[in-house]
């Protein structure tokens, strides 16, 4: 069965000292990759017979396999662990008291919990892997642990928040500065979302998925437009990726054409009217949401994809350069 690709769990354009740009690649990029990696591993083993196969063989995979699951869970943890963030030391009352009281308990004080997570996040500066604040099922305690990679974690424990600290997690805002980064992510911890998933953990739930979609817009996922297009439902995909980013990544969905988010009077004469409208935007999902909404003002029965381009790979979409750009 195919690992899907989940929608981003945070709103990139709300954070605070983290760009858009910068979490949607590695959203993008990075997630999306894992989870192909992930389809393509699995689907290896589904050819082969383990009764029968070389032990080398068995082994690489199932490492591989165990990596790649690590990383997908490790990813959609660190982009649900950003959001409407607070410091910890302005009062406001931000952090659930849920939290600062399981922080206190195991650490002495949210300020000690916090030395000690930053202090590890600095020690893999330069370097790679990734910093767990895990509740250990065992003795259920939390700890702060360091993942030297994608398959290191505590036994029996869960992470309910995630520091990525490879640098591709940094580098197109920071460069080196992966302190800048640290700092900037602290400010950024959506709270709310730890506080879920340490409650749903202690009383054996599973962890809860935050999906950000904005119901006030309809929205598509990439399954149901996949399904829509390969029953050959009349569909017309809009690529609106802001100008500045399209030059980066040339590869569309098939069928898209790209029309600029900040022109849409002067290319929305092109649509079809009685046709529905599907709206996608590898950078910037403010961006897609905002060219769908100016459609359906336009009297469009239009809908923003949730997922991204990513998504469409992970579904086995295939890649077209752009031949209709306006």
């Amino acid at each position: 069965m195919n690992q899907h690709i989940a929608p981003i769990p945070c709103k990139p354009w709300t954070l605070n000292g983290l760009s858009d740009r910068l979490i949607v690649s590695h959203y993008e990029n990075n997630y999306g990759a894992a989870v192909r990696s992930l389809n393509a591993i699995r689907g290896r083993l589904a050819t082969i017979d383990l009764a029968v196969a070389p032990g080398d063989d068995i082994r690489a995979l199932k490492a591989e396999e165990l990596a790649a699951t690590g990383s997908v869970a490790l990813h959609e943890l660190y982009f649900g662990s950003m959001g409407p963030g607070s410091s910890g030391f302005t009062g406001d009352g931000k952090i659930p008291e849920s939290v600062t009281v399981a922080l206190q308990q195991q650490f002495g004080s949210f300020a000690a919990w916090r030395r000690e997570f930053v202090a590890i996040a600095q020690a893999l500066s330069g370097r790679s892997g990734w910093v767990l604040l895990s509740y250990a099922r065992r003795d259920g305690r939390l700890y702060n642990q360091i993942a030297f990679d994608y398959s290191h974690a505590m036994i029996d424990a869960a992470p309910v928040l995630a520091l990525d600290m490879y640098e591709h997690a940094y580098h197109l805002d920071f460069g080196a500065n992966a302190a800048s980064y640290v700092d900037a992510f602290m400010r950024n911890i959506d709270w709310a979302a730890v506080a879920r998933r340490m409650a749903a953990i202690h009383d054996n739930r599973t962890a809860p998925r935050e999906d950000p979609s904005d119901d006030s817009l309809p929205s598509l996922s990439v399954e149901e437009l996949s399904l829509q297009l390969a029953r050959g439902e009349p569909v017309q995909v809009v690529d609106a990726r802001p100008r500045h980013y399209f030059s980066k990544a040339t590869d569309m969905m098939q069928g898209a054409i790209w029309h600029d988010p900040e022109q849409v009077d002067a290319w929305v004469g092109k649509l079809a009217p009685d046709q529905p409208v599907a709206v996608y935007c590898a950078y910037g999902f403010h961006v897609g949401r905002g060219v769908t909404s100016a459609l359906r003002d336009r009297g469009f029965d239009a809908r923003y994809i949730a997922g991204g381009l990513s998504a469409w790979y992970g579904m086995g979409g295939a890649r077209a350069l752009p031949s209709g750009a306006d």
